[in-house]
């Protein structure tokens, strides 16, 4: 590759890579299928241990995403949680903590919550399962044992699916809360195998929506990366 192209492949993943971010405000407009198509088809060329591809992505729009979520809702309502794989507050360290802290206060303050609000913050949670409006939904199960090795790789397929979103102008949120109702989605679905890891709306951004202007920081490298040699 000469110097050129490897700047110019540079320029681009940059772009692609910072420009990504999660939208919490959705247009109804749904995205073409020839788009969705070529979506997921670009997300499936993610790295896997030795190719095994360990993921199910179940898509939903239209009347089986709205059935859906007037689901998700009521099992909410219900605290009918079914959580497949482990997740617990104390799984996070101080400093986990701390970048949580700070980004809820930029996303409730965005909205207009107060800190204090807890109610509020509730009622948003609950909300966002209707997919902050989106017209479309991934569901990214693990298949196989559902071990953490094998979760790991769904997790580079959810990486290299949100960036395939962004490089088609398609916006997107992954959901960690959309996987704490993993019976209720195999159940409305049909489905009776793989663990659910993930869910993310997506569509086109409501670039009006102010929660949508929130930006989150990034440690500094030097806090996560270590150079030994």
């Amino acid at each position: 590759m000469s110097p050129l192209a490897s700047t110019d492949l540079r320029d681009h993943a940059e772009a692609l890579i910072r420009g990504r971010r999660a939208t919490r405000a959705f247009r109804p407009d749904p995205v073409p299928e020839d788009t969705m198509r070529a979506v997921f088809r670009l997300a499936g060329a993610a790295p896997s241990n030795s190719n095994a591809q360990p993921w199910r992505v179940e898509v939903v729009s239209g009347a089986v995403r709205d059935r859906l979520a007037r689901a998700l809702r009521v099992a909410h309502a219900e605290r009918r949680t079914t959580i497949d794989l482990p997740y617990s507050e104390g799984m996070y360290a101080p400093a986990h903590q701390a970048r949580r802290a700070a980004f809820g206060a930029q996303l409730y303050g965005a909205l207009g919550i107060a800190p204090d609000d807890h109610e509020a913050r509730a009622a948003y949670n609950a909300r966002s399962l209707s997919f902050y409006g989106a017209p479309h939904a991934a569901f990214l199960f693990v298949t196989g044992d559902g071990g953490a090795r094998l979760a790991a790789d769904v997790g580079a397929y959810l990486q290299t699916l949100l960036l395939s979103m962004t490089a088609y102008g398609v916006a997107s949120c992954p959901q960690g809360l959309l996987s704490f109702y993993a019976d209720t989605v195999r159940e409305e679905l049909g489905l009776n195998e793989g663990q659910l890891l993930a869910g993310v709306s997506f569509g086109y951004a409501d670039g009006s929506a102010p929660v949508n202007q929130v930006t989150t920081g990034r440690a500094p490298l030097e806090e996560v990366t270590t150079f030994h040699g």
